[in-house]
């Protein structure tokens, strides 16, 4: 079930126990793995969200993003060198206006994924407002403040985290975590809204067959939908 948005203002103090800490250990073990892999060929990655904050559950993901891949033949090619087997791969647009994303799912926990088109500055952003870390962060057991799903504010310490509502201190939870306004304003109203109107669907999801690659589906979606061809041409100028 989709964790709803919370209003309140107050700030709870959450403390971890072994059983949370064991599990963030070894979400970030898993993690660490992926991202040693696509180091190991040059290929820079970041990931984001309950991972770096720590407020991990049994059903957090493993969401790892190359935020400027020189091809996805690059990502596939480190993957299956290291023997890592993909379960399938996707293209995924969530709205006319977002750049179009390549994800390559390794299993119902772990995903990669990567920018098809150049990112809108509110779409690089993204990341940080959830929380993001390095390859090195992780090693050094660095965590980061972030907002989650129910647009809480999760700021770590060094028993568990505490965590406050987003909405109403829009700018101050910008301002803490480097993120522009415009930024926080947008993911609060998709996360409000998808709460009053239940999960939206996104604009494009295509899986890819075994002898596609990311760019050929890409040529293909555009030459098919003039919003796929518009959203390249206006953030390629």
């Amino acid at each position: 079930m989709a964790k709803k948005p919370v209003k309140r203002a107050e700030r709870v103090e959450v403390i971890y126990d072994k059983k949370r800490w064991k599990l963030l250990r070894e979400l970030r073990s898993k993690t660490v793995q992926i991202m040693e892999i696509l180091d190991k060929f040059h290929l820079r990655s970041i990931v984001h969200g309950s991972i770096v904050r720590g407020d991990v559950s049994e059903t957090s993901d493993i969401d790892i993003f190359l935020p400027d891949p020189p091809s996805s033949f690059m990502i596939e090619t480190a993957l299956e060198r290291s023997g890592v087997q993909v379960n399938r791969r996707i293209v995924v647009q969530a709205t006319p206006l977002y750049a179009m994303k390549g994800y390559i799912e390794i299993d119902k926990q772990r995903c990669i994924s990567f920018p098809l088109a150049k990112l809108r500055p509110v779409e690089k952003d993204f990341y940080k407002f959830g929380g993001e870390a390095s390859l090195s962060m992780l090693k050094k057991d660095m965590r980061v403040p972030g907002v989650d799903k129910r647009l809480m504010l999760i700021e770590p310490t060094p028993e568990g985290h505490v965590e406050s509502a987003v909405v109403g201190r829009e700018e101050e939870v910008a301002n803490l975590l480097g993120v522009s306004l415009n930024t926080v304003l947008d993911r609060v109203h998709a996360l409000l809204r998808r709460d009053e109107v239940g999960r939206t669907g996104v604009f494009i999801e295509r899986e890819l067959s075994p002898d596609e690659t990311f760019e050929l589906v890409l040529k293909k979606l555009a030459d098919q939908n003039p919003a796929v061809r518009r959203r390249l041409k206006f953030f390629e100028k």
